[in-house]
């Protein structure tokens, strides 16, 4: 590609409402254009890096035995009210009518359709077990859509879904598939983890999410560095502690705590350790007050109390609830005094164990210290994991203790088991002529979102630093002079031939700018590999090689630039 024949915008800022590094970049190597909230062009340059994405991810599909098909878009709602999701799906959803005022929708994601497809086309075990995929444009209606592509309403994904007989077939298919994702993003030159994930709307049995490491990530992953555990902070279990609890040596008593209302503020006026005071949590479920008790440096994990019984829907409760159960305002709650036969008390298992522990006591500007357990209130109605864990917790493999880091989720599997099948009535014969009901897997990989998690992982000050596998070019040529010197524009000319003939992705060019922006813009865009040609060079018999990385450039003798380039290059791509 010579860049005379394509199409470089290129420019020094970024729009102001870009915030990440990715949709500022982006924008400013003209990788994609702004249309509209959260709907982006991808042009020629960012359609390349997006096209190589997709090959990857294909490629490696069609290895695991998974088959490409196609589904339409736009979706009829009787699929979706057949499954019970047309109503719950949320705004997300962006919901149409054609001309003859019927229901559709753009599609979120397909289950209902390939279970559609799968109850019209499945007939008998023998058809079993079958893998589908697409590669596809999806829209959810973000209620803020930013960060560009990462959080973008229309977006591109590759979704797949199996069907088995029995659930050892899923669990066959779901190793492939874990299998097959290490290698997509192996191969994508990510550095990535996979994590135990919650199911979230998708539902199902369990599931994996699959993060690119970045400082600027949504997600907190919890990992030991001495085994192979991860897990989505949502999902990691903070074991309860091993020494039991201590015996009381304080009295029970008030004090007085006029403008603290949050346990760091109370932990400071005492001159006491955060980890000595417990905040209450009021939330409502079925219309009933529940309190939560967790210890005051640590956060609530609403995923793992929204799976304690009775908390499925639990919210938190409002100022006006919280006044007309505790006669005072928030910040002042404690489970001192509660009645027990309308208020039930669910302690964290850290909670559990302290002693001599400071909380709210239920009147303004006064908190309760010294406060045990069975002495000053009934024990917890319940005890559970209720909390996030945080850095420095036991791992729960008990291979050592968990560090945080951060994630950009790109892809994630679900086993479904029949949560679909079921409810839509797909069904095939076994061995026995029985019908039975299928059981699902699904696995989506968001396509778009790989480029935006590839250029959070992999950027400097002077812009891109892509992996060569999804770099837009693998060698930018950038000859001083093309228009004005023959023996650079000949030098030019063969080496770019030579790398095309040797399979490498070259971009040759030959504008007629500066040699600053000519290699800003290289930068910029992230190629890998840079090839300097220029008249005082050529005197010497020298060409000068820089990689995207490297702090200063090489020289490399003309004769053998062309072997010199191909090894480099070659020897960079990533094969599995």
């Amino acid at each position: 590609m010579r860049t005379s024949q394509f199409f470089l915008s290129t420019s020094k800022e970024a729009p102001a409402e870009a915030e990440l590094p990715s949709h500022k970049l982006m924008l400013r190597a003209g990788l994609i254009k702004r249309l509209g909230s959260g709907l982006y062009t991808w042009m020629p340059l960012g359609l390349r890096i997006l096209r190589k994405v997709e090959t990857i991810v294909r490629e490696e599909m069609n290895r695991s035995g998974a088959l490409e098909l196609l589904m339409p878009a736009v979706q009829p709602s009787e699929l979706w009210q057949e499954s019970g999701r047309w109503a719950v799906f949320g705004p997300q959803m962006l919901k149409i009518k054609d001309r003859h005022d019927r229901d559709f929708c753009f599609g979120p994601t397909h289950e209902e359709v390939i279970t559609d497809l799968a109850r019209r086309e499945l007939r008998s075990y023998k058809q079993l077990p079958v893998n589908f995929y697409q590669i596809q444009t999806k829209f959810r209606d973000e209620i803020r859509p930013r960060f560009g592509v990462m959080r973008a309403r229309e977006f591109v994904m590759k979704d797949a879904y199996s069907f088995h007989l029995d659930e050892a077939s899923l669990d066959a298919t779901y190793q492939v598939m874990y299998q097959t994702y290490s290698r997509i993003f192996a191969r994508l030159g990510l550095t990535f983890r996979a994590v135990a994930a919650d199911t979230g709307a998708i539902g199902g049995s369990g599931s994996h999410e699959f993060h690119v490491l970045a400082d600027s990530g949504e997600d907190a992953i919890a990992f030991c560095p001495g085994s192979d555990y991860a897990a989505n902070v949502e999902m990691a279990e903070a074991l309860a502690p091993t020494t039991p609890r201590p015996a009381a040596t304080e009295a029970m008593r008030d004090v007085e705590t006029p403008k603290q209302t949050t346990c760091e503020d109370v932990a400071a006026l005492l001159g006491i350790p955060l980890q000595k005071t417990v905040k209450l949590i009021a939330v409502m479920s079925a219309d009933r007050l529940h309190v939560l008790l967790i210890r005051g440096d640590h956060s609530l994990n609403e995923v793992k109390t929204g799976k304690l019984d009775g908390l499925a829907d639990f919210r938190f409760a409002t100022d006006e609830e919280i006044r007309t159960a505790f006669n005072c305002p928030p910040g002042f709650l404690g489970p001192v005094g509660l009645d027990r036969t309308r208020i039930p008390v669910i302690a964290d298992r850290t909670v559990e164990t302290m002693a001599d522990f400071v909380c709210g006591a239920n009147k303004p500007k006064f908190h309760t210290a010294g406060v045990n357990w069975g002495r000053d209130l009934p024990e917890p109605d319940l005890v559970a994991d209720i909390r996030n864990v945080v850095e420095g917790d036991p791992s729960p493999d008990g291979q050592g203790t968990l560090g945080i880091c951060r994630g950009i989720e790109v892809g994630h599997i679900f086993k479904l088991g029949t949560k679909y099948s079921q409810s839509m009535g797909a069904q095939v014969l076994d061995e026995q002529g029985q019908s039975r009901t299928l059981v699902m897997g699904c696995y989506g990989i968001g396509v778009s979102r790989i480029v935006g998690a590839a250029i959070e992982q992999g950027n400097d000050a002077r812009g891109i630093v892509f992996p060569q596998s999804v770099a837009p070019f693998e060698l930018a040529i950038v000859p001083l002079g093309y228009g004005r010197s023959e023996a650079v524009r000949h030098q030019a000319d063969i080496l770019y031939t030579q790398m095309q003939e040797a399979g490498i992705d070259v971009v040759l060019d030959d504008r007629d700018e500066r040699p600053g922006v000519m290699f800003a813009d290289m930068e910029l865009i992230g190629v890998p590999h840079r090839l300097v040609i220029s008249d005082r060079g050529l005197k010497d018999g020298q060409l000068e090689y820089q990689g995207r990385r490297d702090a200063e450039a090489t020289r490399v003798a003309q004769a053998e630039a062309a072997a010199f380039i191909e090894e480099r290059v070659k020897a960079c791509r990533i094969s599995i």
